[in-house]
């Protein structure tokens, strides 16, 4: 993917925290994976880094390009965008935060339609041909005129149609609410405030934010988002977006299972599954990154999963993450 620019800043690692003996043998198994790339896991309980592993060469200070679960950062900042006023309502059209879309295919759809992934337009990713095709976005030298540009395949609404166009746009959606570039409003209300200051994340020819990915963390930090999610919009006592919001994104709201096999719904870029772990139900909210990198938060275990890894492209990537998160909530079983 091109990219205009990157920043990056420097990060304090936190103190190290007691460790669970069985998790840390449960992440041990993969030290002879047969695919040299797994990155790392963190896994928190209560806050707190109880299990943590790095593979094939990766360390606590390395940044890694996380992919598409980028997308559910940029939920966040919608959020964080809401509960400061500056976007006012997801009833709202595309158009009343950016006028230049208003005779466009994407104008008059909500926010509520763009979050979910049911704009109506033609853009799937999956789909070389698609009108609206991720690699046709990264490649349009006018990026904005390229989005305007995308033609209606479906009523707003109706359809499920995996693409990162739309988070595209949902960032311009938060630039333009927030006067600022959406990485400037991140570091401020979002990575400051979690500890984060080692970051990358690239904008791209028009200078806008990359909402759809591009976003490159360290698994500590994107363990912190993850913790910060658990534990409804607080992080070490600091509200940094409401609880409301976080109970709206996460909210399974369009059911996925037919297409996806490792999620069960959609919510506002975050995924939502439900794991039968020991005989028992357990929930869990997740953002999720091609080569497998995921956020995995399970409220009922007061656990947070970080996983990093370079499997792009691979299917394999995304079946190891869901295999470690299940040998983590049941260590028991091999």
């Amino acid at each position: 993917m091109k990219f205009l620019w990157m920043t990056s800043l420097l990060i304090a690692a936190p103190a190290a925290a007691r460790t669970d003996k069985q998790l840390e043998a449960v992440l041990a198994r993969w030290d002879r994976d047969e695919h040299p790339d797994l990155k790392a896991v963190v896994v928190l309980r209560d806050g707190k880094r109880i299990a943590e592993r790095y593979y094939n060469g990766e360390t606590p200070d390395t940044l890694h390009d996380i992919r598409s679960a980028g997308k559910s950062v940029t939920s966040l900042l919608v959020g964080i965008a809401l509960d400061r006023g500056g976007i006012r309502s997801l009833r709202d059209p595309v158009s009343a935060y950016w006028s230049e879309a208003k005779d466009s295919a994407i104008g008059s759809v909500t926010l509520a339609d763009v979050l979910t992934m049911r704009s109506g337009l033609a853009a799937f990713d999956e789909d070389p041909k698609s009108p609206g095709n991720e690699d046709l976005l990264d490649e349009a030298s006018d990026p904005l005129a390229f989005t305007l540009g995308v033609p209606r395949a479906d009523p707003p609404g109706t359809v499920y149609r995996y693409n990162s166009l739309t988070a595209y746009l949902a960032g311009i959606v938060v630039a333009r609410a927030s006067g600022r570039s959406m990485v400037d409003f991140a570091d401020d209300h979002l990575f400051r405030p979690l500890g984060i200051t080692q970051r990358r994340w690239a904008s791209d020819v028009a200078g806008y934010t990359k909402g759809q990915g591009n976003l490159w963390l360290t698994a500590r930090g994107f363990a912190a988002i993850g913790e910060m999610v658990r534990g409804e919009g607080v992080y070490r006592g600091r509200r940094i977006v409401s609880a409301t919001w976080l109970r709206e994104a996460l909210a399974p709201r369009v059911p996925i299972a037919d297409s996806d096999p490792y999620a069960d719904a959609y919510g506002y870029f975050w995924y939502a599954k439900t794991h039968q772990i020991g005989g028992q139900d357990v929930r869990v909210s997740f953002a999720s990154g091609n080569g497998g990198n995921k956020i995995y938060v399970v409220p009922s275990r007061r656990m947070v999963v970080a996983i990093t890894s370079s499997a792009y492209g691979r299917g394999y990537g995304q079946r190891r993450s869901e295999t470690i998160l299940k040998a983590l909530l049941d260590p028991d079983r091999r």
